[in-house]
């Protein structure tokens, strides 16, 4: 017996509608596992219904009406030894009401309540009740499902699958002994055919032994395919860059500000792996203004220094633009060759720009996604940064990756950098490929943000205090989700923004910067803003990341209640740059949802991106966290990172003791879990 569906002899209908719900094997059938049970194993008095719950009655229909006031209802009175109850039908076709006709007895299944006929059933199921009819022996599993896929037909389906599989176990026994964990078979016979003594609660809750060995076996297949590509990696070709460390002590030396601990720390681990002959792949997090920029210019420049290229990629042309700037001003005298490319510039600057980096004529290659168009072909790229990885395709960021292996046997250390913290719990599982470092430190002097919130009505007294900050000598941001007027949102624009500021207050500078302006319009205002020939900054979120003004000391982030905390924080980072206190104020349009509240109290009394980050998973979850599909993040189909936080220890170190001694158990129980090999982990 084969794994396909085909073999079930199911007809393509259903297999189609299956399909829509990712069950594309027989054994995604096996683990498709109810949501919710009812239970119909035993047929309760009416006397002794228990309100809000669900239960089975039998009964004869001693009334049949159809009502039009005050709508039009089937209303049947159904009576037993013990009293009569009511089952009212909202929506029902003729054929009902001849069916559920008077002196007929039937069974009903649903939840009873008091309503304004008395004690009652709104749409209950219901069959005839026969002697011949045994009740079920098992609770009644409630599958999840899709438009067009009955109960029944994934009842039958999965009957079927059951009895057409081997359910070998894919844990050593020792395991299963050790965590005290039923065997798979038990508890996935367990979930789909529950035996009536079984807590319904505990199984509805996810709280049984056999969601508990479901909920591993899920955490151990993705912990385990991340494990086995972190091992993979160790047996490929990187170059080995050994760098030159008293020229990089030299610079660090001559820099005008002093690396935190933190810095040397996280710069040590990569040296450290860049001198190794396998692929660094190591993921780099630090909280808004920590001090990342600094640290990936050092690593390239250590690849330098070994004879070989280095690459940044950013997201954003203004994030590239901003790395552009500063790390030129950096190397530039140290004779570092840096090259711009990106995807707005001139054919005659691209083709330039590709010859320089083909024949290493250039050393420090920092640009968009542009770096890695067909076109372009590296001499000799020894490192590849990416910056604000989360927000590139992993096609993307493998791409980037492969750009160097084309006709070559080495294979490029990646960096990978985040300024949206990550939760432990996402670190440890989606994360179990990558190395992490953590920068958990700001730079010296560096005060802590204040953060308001603020009515929208009070817009007027913002601006005038804008305007007296700017005209102290300091500078303000003032953020605008749109750009153009939308009825529906009725959002203030960044348009009306620029002009109420620029027509109330002309004794103040202020600049525009949105997404829809050219390259050379953005970094013109932003030159000026700088320079401090702006006092006032109207943006849309294109300033997000990347913008460092450090007299700039005030943020108004205007609709603050529909931007995420990871935004929210982001933006927030684009102040506090300097030694002078900065303000963050977020103007928020009432009324608030109880999400936006919760988001706004979050942001308000916390400033830690990592508490951050851990409040958004829970607000969130982790695949809009990560954004799963555009970063190829397999998610959970019933794991919960926080809820099974306790089970993460364990979980890696049985997938690495299964990769060691067990590897054909690893690859079949990795196999149960994912129908295609996860090869974009790899990137």
């Amino acid at each position: 017996m084969t794994d396909q569906l085909v073999d079930l002899k199911l007809n393509e209908k259903t297999i189609k509608l299956l399909n829509k719900l990712g069950i594309s094997r027989v054994t995604d059938l096996i683990l498709h596992f109810p949501y919710r049970y009812s239970d119909e194993t035993k047929i309760t008095l009416i006397h002794d219904i228990p309100m809000n719950e669900e239960c089975l009655i039998e009964g004869e229909v001693i009334a049949s009406e159809v009502l039009y006031r005050p709508r039009k209802m089937l209303i049947i009175k159904v009576q037993d030894d013990s009293g009569v109850i009511t089952c009212r039908f909202l929506n029902f076709y003729g054929s009902q009401v001849s069916q559920l006709s008077k002196g007929k007895r039937f069974r009903f299944f649903g939840e009873a309540k008091q309503g304004y006929l008395g004690l009652e059933m709104i749409h209950p199921k219901y069959h005839v009740a026969s002697p011949l009819k045994e009740l079920s022996s098992t609770l009644t599993p409630i599958y999840p499902t899709v438009a067009g896929l009955t109960q029944p037909t994934i009842k039958k389906a999965i009957d079927l699958a059951m009895k057409s599989l081997s359910l070998e176990d894919t844990l050593p026994e020792s395991v299963v002994h050790k965590l005290h964990l039923p065997c798979f078979v038990d508890a996935v016979k367990t979930l789909h055919y529950p035996e009536p003594t079984v807590d319904i609660h505990a199984l509805s809750n996810k709280n049984h032994p056999a969601w508990q060995r479901i909920i591993f076996d899920e955490l151990l297949a993705q912990q385990i395919s991340t494990r086995i590509n972190y091992h993979k990696r160790e047996k490929r070709l990187a170059p080995r860059l050994t760098g030159n460390k008293s020229f990089l002590t030299d610079f660090i030396n001559h820099l005008s500000f002093t690396l935190t601990r933190a810095q040397i720390r996280v710069l040590q681990e990569i040296t450290s792996d860049l001198k190794r002959t396998y692929p660094m792949h190591r993921l780099l997090q630090g909280d808004v203004g920590s001090g990342k920029t600094i640290v990936a210019t050092i690593s390239c420049l250590h690849t330098v220094h070994s004879g070989f290229q280095a690459a940044l990629m950013a997201p954003t042309e203004i994030l590239a633009e901003q790395h552009f700037i500063k790390i030129e001003r950096w190397l530039s005298p140290l004779g570092i060759r840096t090259q711009w490319l990106t995807g707005s510039m001139k054919k005659k600057e691209k083709d330039i720009a590709h010859e320089k980096i083909k024949n290493h004529e250039v050393d420090l290659i920092i640009g968009t996604h542009a770096l890695i168009q067909q076109e372009v072909e590296f001499a000799k790229l020894g490192l590849a940064v990416i910056d604000e990885q989360h927000r590139f395709g992993v096609e993307q960021r493998l791409a980037l990756r492969l750009k160097a292996t084309e006709n070559k046997s080495l294979e490029p250390h990646l960096l990978m950098m985040t300024a949206t913290p990550i939760p432990r719990t996402l670190s440890m599982s989606y994360f179990a490929d990558l190395d992490v470092s953590i920068i958990n430190e700001l730079p010296q002097g560096r005060q802590p943000i204040i953060t308001k919130l603020i009515e929208s009505r009070r817009r007027d007294e913002v601006i005038l205090r804008i305007r007296e900050i700017c005209l102290s000598g300091n500078q303000a941001y003032w953020v605008c989700p749109l750009i153009e007027e939308s009825e529906t949102l009725q959002l203030e624009t960044a348009l009306d923004t620029f002009h109420y500021i620029q027509n109330h207050f002309p004794d103040l500078q202020v600049g525009l910067v949105h997404g829809k302006m050219d390259r050379f319009e953005k970094q013109a205002i932003m030159d000026l803003f700088y320079k401090n020939e702006i006092h006032v900054l109207v943006a849309t979120t294109v300033i997000e990341v990347g913008v460092d003004v450090p007299n700039a000391t005030m943020i108004v982030i205007e609709h603050a209640e529909r931007m995420g905390l990871a935004q929210l924080h982001q933006l927030r980072g684009r102040v506090g740059r300097g030694a002078d206190q900065s303000m963050c104020i977020l103007l928020y349009h009432g009324p608030l949802n109880e999400t936006a509240k919760k988001r706004l109290k979050i942001i308000y009394e916390t400033t830690d991106g990592f508490e951050l980050a851990r409040q958004d998973l829970l607000i969130r979850g982790p695949g809009e966290l990560l954004g799963a599909k555009q970063s190829g993040v397999p998610g959970f189909r019933y794991a919960s990172l926080e809820q099974h936080e306790d089970l993460l220890a364990p979980v890696q170190q049985i997938a690495d003791e299964m990769i060691s001694d067990y590897p054909i158990m690893a690859t079949n129980h990795v196999s149960r879990w994912y129908s295609q090999p996860k090869d974009y982990l790899k990137a």
